[in-house]
């Protein structure tokens, strides 16, 4: 488990990726050309979905990393597997219906606060030691 961190980043990554397979397929589904934002509110679901995931990474994964340096290994994965399935349930819930988006997004929410703690007690503890 050790590693457990550098896997969800990795699982980061993939979704990251899969939220951009759905905003290139939704373009060629929908006959939404680049580099026009909106058109069919399908599309338009996907493509937010896909900004959303990228500016809640920015955010995720410097703390998900910061708690696991800080000697969090394990719960930092368990956070970041949290955050990992908030942001899938987020995801397909709103590429359906966006009202329903918010159950993915408060577990993914609990799992970025989670890391946040960690993150700022890890270095705190290590401020202090220092």
């Amino acid at each position: 488990m050790h590693y457990l961190p550098e896997l969800v980043t990795l699982l980061t990554v993939f979704l990251m990726f899969g939220t951009m397979y759905a905003v290139v397929r939704a373009r060629a589904k929908y006959g939404i050309e680049a580099p026009a934002i909106s058109g069919h509110p399908a599309f338009e679901r996907a493509y937010r979905v896909q900004m959303n995931t990228l500016e809640s990474a920015v955010m995720f994964l410097p703390v998900l990393l910061l708690a696991g340096h800080f000697g969090f290994e394990l719960w930092a994965g368990i956070a970041g597997l949290v955050w990992i399935v908030g942001r899938v349930w987020y995801a397909l819930a709103y590429l359906k219906d966006a009202s329903k988006r918010g159950p993915g997004y408060m577990i993914a929410t609990v799992g970025w606060g989670a890391l946040v703690v960690m993150a700022v007690v890890g270095l705190g503890r290590a401020m202090m030691v220092s």
